[in-house]
């Protein structure tokens, strides 16, 4: 059976130009001989629509637009994401289902049985659980639809499953020819290869073929990395498509109970398509590409042509840059430095050489003279009183005010370039250097912003470098240490620990939700330290409350998935204290 497998980069809310997508994907694996074609989950519309949900014409418009693809699917099958209302009297209104379209009409809807709730995931806000798992008739073959969570509770990879049933265990028990998987799956940094796990796993264990089409793209804070593919019965990678851009995978699969054996092999056709394999990037340079990405389509599905950011001859500033850069092109970025009292020449000079390695605009604003208004202006409220970070935050806040005036006049967008490490403990100004329209690198610990620089400057797969024909990144901005310059020789060592045990400590606390104790247990770190780090954590949730929007790369990045009360007296080190001393009985 020769199926294509449609990894299309929707936007969501835009039924019409999804729609547009999903026809002329149709029409051209039918063009490559395909009998059927596969579309991410909820497709029409995007994943995730969110509160368009709520909208009764939102729900129609999806319907009708079904509808009216059916009608391209003569001589060719489709299965097609999409909301619709479910059948239900009582319960949530609508379910999460893909439809199998032929001869013309939508004949065969199948609903998603599995619905997350957990980091990013809140779909028991919307949907209806399926009421039960069936198979679905096409040519004589028993096809296993399910849409992407429903695929996430093998008990043989997951260590602890969400949910009672498997769905996937179940279509083999009615009867399945082949597993076929509708998903969005965000992008987190090594996940591709447990999606390949649990796709290996169900093959070996049915004997049947497992095709998996995943959504491409960015949609506000996820970005989506497709990697669609094919494995055989025997678990065995049959195709694999393109990562972080649109891709239409043709594959010849075998199907059938005679031929779904643990050693079947996939048959060569006339005309067949060549077995295409595409190897996804992996660690530094996956998470680079999904930053680009990720920029790129905010951008572009939010009207901005182009962008503007500070630079301030640090690493932060650099990868941001350089990412502006590959996302939208040198023409479409502004980076504006703006020194002030206690800025170095060498930081001026690194961000003129950055910005001339990378071929963007670039300004020289000095703040100086609104650094002293701003306290000449404070000087008679603030007499008597000790310099220290309310005056600091006058120069962040400045600059912030300048970034903002040239995003309002030229209509671009302002990108801030705060990393997770800072965003964590709170090393930022509200209004001021986390002033912007969208955080790139707000879920990037800073150890991972220096190899993702030294990736740029140094791997022969780095795009910047074989553009340019060199290192982009100035050696100095890796090397020399990181300072916020708002105070004289200052550097972020003076408030913070190092930053591969800062990232430790964040990645333990935040991630994987360890307690102080287990931290300090296992890595050794100063007690005080942790404490300390924890507690600026806890302290600063109302900073992250009002940041920019930030791309998600890892496990679990600040924002809507990471949802912790502002206002609260939740004592780590008491409560452990407390846990510790009752464990004993």
């Amino acid at each position: 059976m020769r199926v294509a497998l449609a990894q299309i980069n929707p936007t969501v809310g835009d039924i019409e130009g999804n729609s547009l997508l999903i026809r002329d994907s149709i029409q051209r694996a039918g063009d490559a001989g395909a009998g059927l074609v596969i579309f991410p989950e909820l497709s029409v519309i995007g994943y995730p629509p969110k509160d368009l949900l709520l909208k009764p014409a939102v729900i129609r418009a999806c319907r009708q637009a079904v509808d009216d693809l059916a009608k391209n699917c003569r001589g060719i099958a489709a299965i097609i994401g999409h909301p619709c209302p479910s059948d239900n009297s009582a319960g949530r209104m609508l379910y999460n289902a893909a439809t199998l379209c032929h001869d013309g009409r939508a004949r065969h809807r199948r609903v998603k049985s599995l619905l997350p709730t957990y980091d990013v995931f809140d779909e028991h806000r919307y949907f209806e659980p399926g009421p039960d798992v069936q198979i679905t008739p096409l040519n004589g073959l028993s096809l296993g639809i399910s849409i992407c969570e429903d695929l996430w509770n093998d008990r043989e990879v997951v260590d602890r499953q969400l949910y009672y049933d498997n769905p996937i265990d179940e279509l083999a028990r009615r009867g399945a020819d082949l597993f076929i998987n509708c998903s969005a799956s965000p992008f987190t940094v090594g996940k591709h290869e447990l999606r390949m796990r649990l796709m290996r796993e169900a093959a070996k264990r049915h004997g049947l073929p497992v095709l998996y089409c995943n959504q491409v793209g960015g949609n506000d804070e996820l970005v989506f990395d497709g990697c669609s593919c094919a494995v055989g019965p025997d678990g065995e990678l049959i195709g694999h498509a393109k990562d972080f851009q649109p891709d239409l995978l043709v594959v010849d699969i075998p199907v059938g109970r005679a031929e779904g054996r643990a050693d079947a092999k996939p048959q060569a056709r006339t005309g067949a398509p060549a077995m295409r394999i595409e190897t996804p990037s992996e660690g530094i340079a996956s998470a680079y590409h999904a930053l680009v990405l990720g920029l790129r389509d905010y951008c572009k599905k939010c009207g901005f042509k182009s962008v503007v950011l500070g630079l301030s001859g640090g690493i932060d500033s650099a990868v941001c840059c350089a990412v502006a850069v590959a996302a939208l092109g040198s023409d479409n970025v502004c980076g504006v430095t703006m020194p002030s009292r206690y800025s170095s020449d060498g930081s001026v000079s690194d961000a003129e050489r950055l910005a001339q390695n990378l071929g963007v605009e670039f300004h020289t604003i000095a703040i100086e003279q609104a650094h002293q208004a701003f306290e000449t202006m404070l000087g008679p409220i603030f007499k008597g009183t000790d310099p220290g970070v309310a005056e600091e935050n006058i120069q962040a806040r400045a600059r912030g005010v300048l970034l903002m005036a040239i995003s309002n006049k030229f209509g671009s967008m302002l990108v801030t370039t705060g990393n997770k490490s800072e965003l964590a403990v709170g090393y930022c100004t509200l209004y001021g250097d986390m002033a912007g329209g969208l955080a790139v690198l707000s879920d990037v610990p800073k150890t991972l912003v220096y190899e993702i620089a030294n990736w740029i400057n140094d791997d022969p797969e780095s795009p910047l470098r074989e553009k340019f024909g060199k290192a982009v990144i100035p050696k100095d901005t890796i090397t020399k240490p990181p300072s916020a310059e708002l105070r004289e020789d200052q550097t972020d060592q003076d408030s913070l620990p190092p930053y591969d045990v800062l990232d430790e400590i964040i990645e333990r606390f935040v991630e994987q939700e360890q307690s102080a104790k287990r931290i300090i247990d296992e890595t050794g770190f100063d007690a005080e330290v942790v404490h300390k780090m924890i507690r600026l954590i806890d302290l600063n949730e109302y900073k992250r409350k009002q940041a920019a929007p930030g791309l998600k790369i890892t496990g679990r990045a600040f924002g809507f998935g990471r949802r912790m009360p502002i206002a609260q007296r939740y004592d780590n080190r008491r409560t452990i204290e407390t846990d510790e001393s009752n464990s004993g009985g």
